[in-house]
């Protein structure tokens, strides 16, 4: 319990007629106690009274008003004084410009410390990180942590979580192994970090590589780092081994723990391992959140059950009072859809009482008109999603293909006219596959690979096997004015099948393992059917982890149920 700054404060009066030198240095932290205390108006009453405050006297006082817009006032006023600030007021002051969102004058900080010369210094420098970080900006994180002259822990800690939290994985990765290199220490938020980027990657050695070093550090039992585990290994498909995690630290994990497990089977569209962890959360007296019940609706979504994934729905508003996020209606809307529920899908998206319909709601219901092949519904939400985002290619992509399939080739036309007047690209597919501790990323179509004539010939020997079991290659990705033959060589080159042939020729996992694959984007229709063959071939499981969910194929089918 902190002593009541008022006793101290009276003391100090008493003491300083007794003849006390120091007498701004003991005010300075009778400030500082008066915050800590709550006493706000008091701290800054007694700052009033200091003859001459100096830059300590100020801090004190930014200090105690962080992340509220009076700190950049006190700052001002600092200024005018003047006194300028050292790298301590810097970083309390970038603390406040990330968290009140303040891009411009959090860069006119960093000119102010460059002109100091103290940019570089480890409190600012880490304090630029961070702010650069939550300002979206990683590489502007990144050019900080270049530039220092001298790096320590918190610093290293900083960048790997800021480029993890922004979508740089490689780069976060890359960090944790210099630090590591270095001989600096690991923490709870830069093993959570690297496991995190792993995770991103679904790179699975490198998750496991993580591990050992959190084990062997001792931060495998924390809670944060356990949590990050149980996400890293369900996000690379790993759910068993997840759950071995989960189970040893299931004492000491809270609802964030719980909800990172039910989200790994929830991936998997296993509902019944989520509805038994959902029960036994609340068994133990731990409240279901909004991401938990986002965890169960995906799950029965996922199985394309869409009666269940409405109940749930409706139960957390109405049983557990919990308000639903844009994420639950989109779920809510892409089970409906599945199940060709669309006109109550599309009522359910334009009548939600707090939220209006983002790009991912009607690209959800746009894939799914034209599954079902309705092609007035797909132009409508074409449409819809074309105002929100016209530089959207799924938009016009989706729509293409639905138009080419119904023989509505005036409507191809128009929509590739369209593209073509927006300049709009159709977004390039990236798939990649982990070879011993390695990334690999192809593109499709891509020759740059160093053993790219073996798996260009490895995956003309599976094209070959797979065609005499009966594959028959699925066209309806492919618009209608491309020729057969390019057609074919379009299909056979697409990113996950070059990784899965990569993945073969490098011999990347032994007998009765897995063969693992990520792509940025949904797989294809054509490959997902010749993965099913493939996996017939080559007598082992293929996992795909596209941008919707996990694909396992295994003896010639895939436990989606050829739908997602």
């Amino acid at each position: 319990m902190e002593p009541d700054p008022r006793r101290i404060h009276a003391r100090l009066i008493k003491t300083i007629t007794a003849g006390v030198t120091d007498y701004r240095f003991h005010l300075n932290n009778l400030i500082n106690l008066y915050f800590k205390s709550s006493l706000i108006s008091d701290a800054v009453r007694l700052f009033q009274q200091i003859p001459s405050p100096n830059v300590v006297s100020w801090t004190s006082l930014i200090s105690g008003h962080s992340n509220t817009p009076a700190a950049l006032s006190h700052f001002v006023s600092m200024l005018r004084h003047p006194i300028l600030p050292n790298q301590r007021t810097l970083a309390i002051l970038l603390k406040t410009c990330a968290s009140l969102s303040s891009l411009s004058l959090g860069l006119q900080l960093h000119a102010l410390s460059i002109k100091l010369s103290i940019a570089s210094e480890l409190f600012s420098a880490s304090a630029l990180i961070h702010f650069y970080s939550k300002s979206q900006l990683p590489n502007n994180a990144q050019k900080v942590f270049d530039e220092m002259p001298q790096r320590e822990a918190v610093c290293f800690s900083s960048v790997i979580v800021g480029l993890a939290q922004n979508s740089k994985p490689i780069d976060a990765l890359s960090y944790f192994a210099e630090m590591r290199a270095c001989g600096f220490g690991s923490t709870d938020y830069s093993v959570s970090a690297a496991l995190r980027a792993s995770a991103e990657l679904a790179a699975l050695e490198q998750c496991r590589m993580v591990h050992a070093h959190s084990f062997v550090t001792a931060l495998d039992l924390n809670v944060i780092v356990g949590t990050a585990l149980v996400d890293g290994y369900g996000k690379c498909g790993m759910v068993n081994e997840a759950r071995l995690v989960f189970d040893e630290l299931v004492s000491i994990m809270n609802v964030i723990g719980w909800n990172a497990m039910m989200s790994s089977y929830a991936q998997q569209g296993d509902k019944d391992s989520v509805l038994e962890l959902f029960s036994v959360m609340e068994f133990r007296r731990l409240a279901p959140d909004e991401y938990s019940f986002l965890s169960v609706m995906t799950a029965f979504c996922n199985k394309g059950l869409a009666d269940e994934t409405e109940h749930w729905f409706r139960n957390m508003k109405l049983e557990y009072k919990l308000e639903p996020w844009i994420e639950h209606y989109t779920c809510l809307v892409g089970a409906m859809g599945r199940a060709g529920r669309l006109e109550e899908a599309k009522n359910i998206a334009l009548t939600m009482p707090t939220h209006k319909a983002d790009a991912a709601l009607w690209r959800s219901l746009l894939s799914n008109s034209a599954h079902h092949g309705n092609a007035e519904m797909v132009k409508e939400m074409s449409q819809r999603l074309q105002e929100l985002d016209p530089q959207d290619d799924s938009a016009y992509v989706i729509a293409a293909n639905a138009f080419s399939g119904a023989g509505r080739l005036n409507e191809v036309q128009e929509v590739r006219k369209l593209m073509r007047d927006r300049r709009v690209k159709k977004e390039g597919g990236l798939s990649w596959i982990e070879v011993c501790g390695q990334v690999h990323v192809f593109l499709a179509g891509d020759r740059r690979h160093e053993k790219t004539e073996k798996i260009y010939s490895k995956l003309a020997d599976l094209m070959e096997k797979i065609s005499k079991l009966g594959y028959v290659p699925v066209w309806d990705q492919m618009l209608h004015d491309v020729g057969e033959g390019e057609k074919i060589e379009a299909l056979w080159y697409h990113s996950e099948k070059l990784a899965l042939a990569f993945g073969l020729v490098a011999d990347v996992a032994p007998p009765g393992k897995a063969l693992r694959i990520v792509k940025n984007l949904r797989i294809c229709r054509d490959c997902h059917e010749a993965f099913k063959y493939i996996s017939r071939v080559v007598k082992r499981e293929i996992i795909v982890r596209d941008v919707n969910r996990y694909h396992r194929f295994l003896d010639g089918s895939c436990n989606c149920g050829d739908y997602w």
